[in-house]
C-alpha cells in the first residue's frame, strides 16, 4: 500500500512587528533621505559646471599669458613705485627688463584675481549647497507627509485598530489614490473581521450547546446504578468522546478569538499566570509521575490574563503529558530578560528530530502520531500558544533539548 502523502503545511507568518520602532532611524535610507541626496547633489554638480565655465570665461577675458597690452618704449625720468609689484622700482633695470617686469606684475595680479574668484565662488557655492540640502529635505518632507500619514494609519492597524482611516484630503495624485485605495482595503478588512466575530460568537453557542446537552444526557445515563454493564461502559466512551469534542470546539474558538484584536489589556504578572497553571496540572503531573520545578520571578506584561494564563496552562499540560514514563520532570520559569518577559518550559521527552519543531505548532500536528484518537489532547495547544503570543506582540521559539524533551520559550514585550 502506498503511504499517504503528508498534508501540505501552511506558509509561515511574517515575524516583522511594525509597532516595533526602527534602530537608528538617521542611517535608514528614507526616500526623504535620498530625494535629499539628488536634489542637492544634481544642484552641487550645476553648480560646479557654472563656476568652471565662470572660471574659464574670466580667465579667457583677462587673457592669462598673453601679450602685454602696452610696452614702454622710452623712460627717461620715469620713477614708478608699486607695493604689488616691488620689482619694477629697481632705477637699475634696462628697458627691456622692465617691460618684463610689468608683464610678469599683470599676469601675477590676473592670477590672483582669478584665485579670488575661485575661492569666493567655492565658498558662495558651500553655502548656497547646505542651503540647497537643507530646503531640498524640507521640500522632501512636505511631498512625502501623506505617505508618513499612511504608515501611521498602517502601524495603527497593525495594532489592532482598524477603525482608523487616512482620509488623506489634496490634489488628486498618486498619493492620494494610494491612500483611497488603502482605505477602500481596511474597509472591507474590517467587515470581514465584524463578521468573523460575529460568526465566532454564534458558532460559540451553536457548538457548545449540543455538547453540553449530550454530556448531561450521557451522565444522567451513567448515574443509574440499575443499567446493564454493556451501557455503561458504551455511556463512559460515548462521555469521553463528547469531552474531547467539547476540547475541540474550545480550542478552535480561543484559536480564533486570539488571532482578532485583544482589546482588553492590563498589567498580568506571567510568575502569577504561571503559578495557576501548574496548580491547574499537579494531580495530572502527579499520577503521571512528573516533577514541576522552577524558579518564577515577577514578569509583568500588559495583556489579557485569560488568554496569557491559557499560553503557560497549555505549555505545562504539553510538557506533563509528552514526557518519559517514570522520573520526568519539567521547569517552569519567569524572569525578565533585555526588557522582555520571558516564560520558558522545559521538560523530559521524547527526542525530537529539529526539522519537525516548527511542525508542531501547526493545527492538528503531533509529533509522529495520529491526528485523532490520542488521549493526550486535540492537537491545538500550542497553535494556540502561538496565537496569543503573536496576538500579544510577542514570540514562542521551541528548540529540543539534549537527551529528549523541548525547550518553549515565550517573550512579550513589557
Amino acid at each position: 500500500m502506498a503511504a499517504t502523502p503528508a498534508p501540505p503545511t501552511a506558509p509561515p507568518k511574517p515575524t516583522w512587528d511594525p509597532r516595533s520602532p526602527t534602530p537608528m532611524p538617521w542611517l535608514r535610507p528614507t526616500i526623504r533621505i535620498r530625494l535629499t541626496l539628488l536634489y542637492g547633489g544634481m544642484f552641487l554638480i550645476a553648480g560646479i559646471l557654472l563656476l568652471s565655465i565662470i572660471y574659464l570665461l574670466a580667465a579667457q577675458a583677462l587673457r592669462t599669458g598673453s601679450q602685454p597690452l602696452f610696452k614702454i618704449v622710452d623712460f627717461d625720468g620715469l620713477k614708478v613705485s608699486s607695493n604689488d609689484c616691488p620689482g619694477i622700482a629697481d632705477g637699475n633695470l634696462s628697458l627691456t627688463e622692465f617691460n618684463n617686469a610689468i608683464s610678469e606684475c599683470i599676469d601675477d595680479q590676473r592670477q590672483v584675481a582669478l584665485d579670488n574668484l575661485l575661492s569666493r565662488s567655492l565658498l558662495a557655492l558651500l553655502g548656497l549647497a547646505v542651503i540647497a540640502f537643507a530646503f531640498g529635505y524640507a521640500m522632501a518632507g512636505r511631498v512625502l507627509s501623506p505617505l508618513g500619514r499612511i504608515t501611521r494609519t498602517a502601524r495603527a492597524v497593525a495594532g489592532s485598530d482598524l477603525s482608523r482611516r487616512i482620509e488623506l484630503d489634496g490634489p488628486d495624485d498618486e498619493l492620494k489614490e494610494l491612500a483611497d485605495t488603502f482605505d477602500d482595503m481596511l474597509e472591507r478588512l474590517q467587515r470581514a473581521f465584524t463578521a468573523q466575530q460575529r460568526f465566532v460568537g454564534n458558532a460559540s453557542h451553536e457548538l457548545r450547546t449540543p455538547l453540553a446537552i449530550n454530556r448531561t444526557l450521557l451522565e444522567v445515563h451513567l448515574s443509574d446504578p440499575n443499567a446493564p454493564v454493556e451501557l455503561q461502559q458504551l455511556g463512559k466512551t460515548l462521555l469521553a468522546t463528547n469531552e474531547r469534542s467539547e476540547q475541540l470546539v474550545e480550542g478552535l474558538l480561543l484559536l480564533a478569538r486570539s488571532d482578532n484584536q485583544i482589546v482588553e489589556r492590563g498589567p498580568v504578572d506571567l510568575a502569577e499566570v504561571a503559578g495557576q497553571a501548574i496548580d491547574q496540572v499537579a494531580s495530572e503531573a502527579e499520577s503521571r509521575h512528573v516533577t514541576i520545578r522552577g524558579a518564577r520571578r515577577p514578569a509583568v506584561v500588559k495583556g489579557n490574563g485569560v488568554l496569557l494564563e491559557r499560553i503557560a496552562l497549555n505549555l505545562v499540560q504539553n510538557a506533563v503529558r509528552y514526557n518519559v514514563p517514570e522520573d520526568g520532570w519539567v521547569e517552569v520559569t519567569t524572569d525578565v530578560q533585555h526588557g522582555q518577559a520571558v516564560l520558558v518550559v522545559s521538560n523530559t521527552g521524547p527526542v525530537v528530530p529539529a526539522y519537525e519543531v516548527e511542525n508542531l505548532f501547526e493545527p492538528f500536528r503531533r509529533l509522529r502520531t495520529e491526528r485523532t484518537g490520542s488521549d493526550k489532547g486535540v492537537g491545538l495547544g500550542l497553535s494556540i500558544v502561538r496565537s496569543v503570543a503573536r496576538a500579544h506582540g510577542g514570540h514562542i521559539f521551541a528548540q529540543p533539548r539534549e537527551g529528549g524533551g523541548l525547550v518553549m520559550r515565550v517573550t512579550l514585550p513589557i
